[in-house]
């Protein structure tokens, strides 16, 4: 009877987006394991930002740890060719019996590359066994470091990249109460127009490369236009003109005059 080959386990450890010390413990302890380290770059032998979370963090990187080559373009035919070279170098390397630890910077279930990495895999080998550790978005490190309460009670957020359009960002405008503006390198000069027309400029915030020893916080956002920005930037823009928590109000309205009650919490 043919032994069946025993595949190590794939696991994505979420390192926060820049600060070390937002690593979690269990993160922490997985890096120091002995599983082997895969991490991504854009380009062949170029910086990993991912690495260099825990490079600052005082861990050694190991000297067989692995990049990962995940192209930045828009070209379909490049990148369907770059997931099946990484997914297939990763099936090789767990086919070792060895776990794969993949470095994620921010949270690795938030627009990060390891979701996509998993699932390739998954399809190559079924019985990988796939292990996600949370950690800190950006998003969620920007509101900390910005002094921004993302939302309250009743109130309502979204999270989007910038690049589905001005259209779309101010339609949510109306919808939300608080708006994380993901990867907005391409479209900041056209953001910053829109909250300029919607009178929205000194209620919102620039960060970019957040928890990194290169953050930077800023706050008068019409001065960003015409700049290159880095592409780990975000923007949070509140809409004070909107009634905080609306869409909640209008369920409970709603609910109440489906109940035939009179009484609806203001």
């Amino acid at each position: 009877m043919t032994e069946q080959k025993r595949y190590g386990k794939l696991i994505g450890a979420s390192l926060g987006p820049g600060d070390p010390e937002l690593i979690t413990r269990r993160a922490w302890s997985v890096l120091q394991s002995g599983a082997r380290w895969l991490y991504p770059v854009k380009k062949a032998e170029e910086s990993s930002y991912a690495l260099s979370i825990v490079e600052r963090g005082g861990i050694t990187v190991p000297g067989d740890a692995v990049e990962l080559v995940f192209p930045m373009t828009r070209d379909a035919e490049i990148l369907a060719k770059a997931w099946a070279r990484a997914a297939t170098q990763t099936v090789e390397l767990l086919a070792d019996g060895r776990d794969l630890v993949f470095l994620v910077e921010g949270d690795a279930s938030t627009f990060a590359t390891f979701g996509h990495l998993a699932r390739v895999v998954r399809e190559l080998v079924a019985e990988v066994e796939v292990e996600t550790i949370p950690g800190v978005s950006s998003f969620a490190a920007a509101a900390a470091s910005t002094g921004v309460t993302l939302a309250e009670e009743d109130e309502t957020f979204a999270i989007i990249p910038a690049n589905y359009g001005v259209e779309v960002i101010n339609h949510l405008l109306d919808e939300f109460d608080t708006l994380a503006l993901l990867k907005v390198k391409p479209l900041v000069d056209e953001v910053v127009e829109l909250l300029e027309q919607r009178e929205l400029l000194a209620t919102s915030v620039f960060v970019e490369k957040v928890g990194s020893p290169d953050e930077r916080i800023v706050r008068d956002v019409a001065s960003l236009k015409g700049e290159k920005v880095n592409y780990l930037s975000l923007m949070l823009v509140q809409n004070p003109k909107r009634e905080r928590g609306e869409l909640r109000r209008g369920c409970r309205k709603r609910k109440a005059a489906q109940d035939g009650s009179d009484t609806v919490d203001a």
